[in-house]
């Protein structure tokens, strides 16, 4: 069994005004939230058990039905707190998919994850750079490091890149741990220092990157499941207004399919 859990506690302020008086999740992208494709998609390769991190605005979220967890310091916090403050769904039986709240993706590149029976699966889009380029002027100076061994796993990630060179793919929010590895993965965080610095991050502010990049570290498998395109990030009111004007010229399935 699969279950999924969904992290859409932020603010998203990159997002005003949309996000004025909703949560990120909630943004509508071709008259459809962000959240309801996600879970449209997880529901589809038979995910059905699905629990959402929530904070800011968390009432319009709960009103959606599903069984919720509350990070009560989402405005002071990040990330991995939000992902265990969801401890109660994380620790039950079943491999755990876990989503960023802001993005989509098609329906090929879950299973592809899906497919996948390593410690821990991380989507990889292998053609990042031209969802990039829709985005930013400067796509190398928000572009993460991300390095694949020959055997295909993760060996690094989220670092500033100097060069396109060390960016063989873009992590893109969405993950799957293996069921056996659920309660090591609480471990692991629950033994963490936390009056280290993660990346110039407090323990709380800890991006999930680090917290990847740190299991790496430690010997964890991270594989990597490769995709073209099909998914989308939306960070700011540009993506979408950019998303849109493809949806209209009947150019975003070059991207993702609606």
């Amino acid at each position: 069994m699969t279950r999924a859990l969904i992290l859409a506690a932020g603010e998203g302020t990159r997002l005003r005004p949309l996000t004025n008086d909703k949560p990120k999740c909630m943004v509508l992208l071709q008259g459809r939230s962000l959240i309801e494709r996600q879970i449209d998609c997880l529901k589809r390769q038979g995910i059905t058990d699905i629990h959402i991190a929530t904070g800011y605005q968390a009432e319009q979220i709960v009103a959606l039905g599903y069984p919720t967890s509350f990070n009560a310091s989402y405005k002071q916090s990040n990330m991995v707190s939000t992902l265990f403050c969801a401890l109660d769904f994380i620790q039950q039986e079943g491999d755990l998919i876990i989503a960023y709240g802001d993005i989509v993706y098609n329906d090929n590149n879950l299973t592809a994850v899906l497919a996948c029976d390593d410690d821990i699966t991380l989507m990889i889009d292998k053609e990042w750079l031209a969802l990039w380029s829709l985005r930013l002027e400067n796509p190398l100076a928000d572009a993460e490091t991300l390095i694949i061994n020959d055997a295909g796993y993760v060996t690094e990630l989220g670092k500033k890149p100097d060069s396109y060179e060390n960016i063989q793919g873009q992590y893109t929010g969405l993950i799957k741990v293996k069921a056996e590895k659920v309660a090591e993965l609480i471990h692991f965080y629950h033994q963490l220092d936390r009056q280290a610095s993660f990346d110039g991050q407090n323990f709380a502010n800890m991006y999930m990157t680090s917290y990847l990049q740190a299991l790496i570290d430690a010997g964890w498998q991270v594989r990597a499941a490769l995709v073209n395109n099909g998914w989308l990030e939306i960070d700011s009111v540009n993506d979408l207004e950019q998303y849109e004007l493809l949806a209209q010229q009947g150019k975003l399935s070059e991207f993702y399919q609606l």
